[in-house]
């Protein structure tokens, strides 16, 4: 692993745990935990592969996996890993740094039609590993292929930071809405869901 990461620097002892129990409760409760599955599944083609890169406890890998879609999660904490692990049997689910992230050496080698950084992830990768977060997960997507990246824009990544890191990740900013069941984006907008393209 490389720098740690702001969900390691930035919270409190006890905070995976905390994260795990409170998204076992929402689903628990019936709460709507698939909307970043759903717009996904409406960029690909059916029986996509697809990265999702900071998968935290695996809710939008699991629900990719229930549209018939082959889901491979990655997070950096071994605790939300180990989370998602127990409560979705179906993806699977890799402890990496985004930032070094290499799955051919963790036996995942065939590239994804597409990769999904949901749930602020952006804004919880080291300081200054942003850029190459973007060019590692790129870098496992096949040509044409979709990155889709939402996060809260009060979260000290700026939007103009993104658009200059995905373009040096080679990556082409198609879409950008600002909600995952796609509001129009306005500057103003609490959260940002941006579709780039790798191109082919």
């Amino acid at each position: 692993m490389g720098k740690p990461t702001r969900w390691v620097t930035d919270t409190k002892p006890g905070h995976s745990q905390w994260y795990v129990d409170r998204f076992r409760q929402l689903a628990a409760e019936g709460a709507d935990l698939a909307g970043e599955a759903r717009l996904l599944d409406a960029l690909v083609a059916p029986g996509a592969r697809i990265l999702d890169a900071g998968c935290g406890t695996g809710r939008v890998a699991a629900a990719l996996a229930a549209r018939g879609h082959t889901a491979v999660g990655v997070d950096a904490d071994p605790v939300l890993i180990d989370a998602a692990r127990t409560d979705h049997p179906g993806p699977r689910f890799l402890v990496a740094d985004l930032a070094e992230l290499d799955l051919a050496a963790q036996d995942e080698p065939e590239p994804f039609d597409a990769a999904v950084v949901a749930g602020n992830v952006m804004a919880f990768v080291a300081p200054g590993t942003e850029r190459a977060v973007l060019t590692r997960v790129a870098a496992h997507v096949r040509p044409d292929g979709l990155v889709v990246v939402g996060f809260g824009t009060d979260r000290g990544y700026p939007l103009t930071g993104l658009d200059a890191d995905a373009v040096a990740a080679g990556l082409r900013r198609e879409h950008r809405f600002a909600t995952w069941d796609l509001r129009p984006w306005h500057d103003d907008a609490e959260f940002a869901v941006t579709v780039f393209r790798k191109p082919a």
